[in-house]
């Protein structure tokens, strides 16, 4: 308790700094827990939280909807490519930005990667629909090439993979930087003993950078599955359609139609609540690998 208090004597401008931070989730963050109850509730707005209590009957209600279990697949599934395939895409780019002698290209190609990270899914959406309608550009592109048109953002089969896709290419560039963090603080002594030894450029990156960046790799892949329930509600909200939502429905879309544009909020709460506890595990177990296998810790 000593201890404590004379660091808190010591830092105590560090600690004022973190207070209006503080101030802001507490009201925004932890007072609205307290709305958690209609998940228990057959809420009615006109009664407020002293609707009829009905405890668990609207998870009952939820796991008998062949639609919520579909919902809770597409997330996973659309989830965990976005975090494959993003830190693949980032680990392969940053290798080849790496292997570029010119300091000039190489900041122009970083920076043009990392421009679409600045966008949000409301503008992108937009260019999406724009480049990927059936009558888009990329179809123009195809037909001219003599291929049938591909209904990218209407084809249940391929709508996932479009969301996919867009979203790595979106969000790469910012995994890219991180990446190229890491390469420069290999020891070059080690290249220089790989050239020595008689290793080419292939066999410097299989045997020196790649086991010198697994720990990043590691890292950042064990962080990642702590979001792994969110499939990207903007990306999705703003692409999808009806026609898609066998596919393409997450559980953050599914909570928004039942929530607000059906009105059942009861139903919406503990749908959001049920994935609120199911990401506070992975988050938890995420921290407790990333301590185990990158020693990787916040406290």
């Amino acid at each position: 308790m000593k201890n404590v208090k004379k660091r808190m004597k010591r830092e105590w401008q560090m600690h004022l700094m973190l207070l209006p931070g503080i101030i802001l989730i507490f009201i925004f963050s932890y007072i609205p827990l307290y709305g958690l109850v209609i998940a228990f509730e057959d809420y009615n707005p006109g009664r407020g939280f002293a609707s009829p209590w009905v405890g668990l009957k609207q998870f009952e209600f939820l796991f008998s909807q062949p639609n919520f279990v579909r919902t809770i697949w597409n997330s996973l599934y659309i989830a965990v490519f976005k975090i494959l395939g993003g830190i693949l895409a980032s680990v392969v780019f940053a290798l080849l930005l790496n292997e570029l002698g010119n300091k000039v290209l190489k900041r122009i190609f970083q920076t043009l990667i990392y421009i679409p990270n600045f966008l949000s899914w409301v503008i992108l959406a937009g260019i999406l629909t724009d480049l990927l309608d059936v009558d888009g550009l990329v179809n123009q592109a195809l037909q001219a090439f003599g291929m049938n048109p591909v209904n990218f953002l209407g084809s249940p089969s391929i709508f996932p993979w479009t969301m996919i896709l867009s979203d790595i290419w979106k969000g790469f560039g910012f995994g890219t930087v991180v990446y190229l963090a890491a390469l420069t603080a290999i020891d070059p002594e080690l290249y220089e003993a790989a050239r020595i030894d008689g290793a080419g450029r292939l066999s410097q990156t299989r045997f020196v950078t790649l086991p010198m960046l697994a720990p990043t790799i590691v890292l950042m892949l064990v962080l990642a599955l702590g979001g792994v329930m969110n499939a990207g509600f903007d990306q999705i909200f703003n692409l999808y359609a009806p026609v898609v939502y066998k596919t393409g429905d997450i559980i953050d879309t599914y909570v928004y139609r039942l929530g607000i544009t059906q009105a059942q909020y009861s139903v919406g709460t503990a749908v959001g609540l049920f994935k609120s506890a199911i990401s506070l595990v992975l988050v938890v177990t995420s921290y407790k690998l990333a301590d185990k296998l990158a020693n990787y810790r916040i406290f």
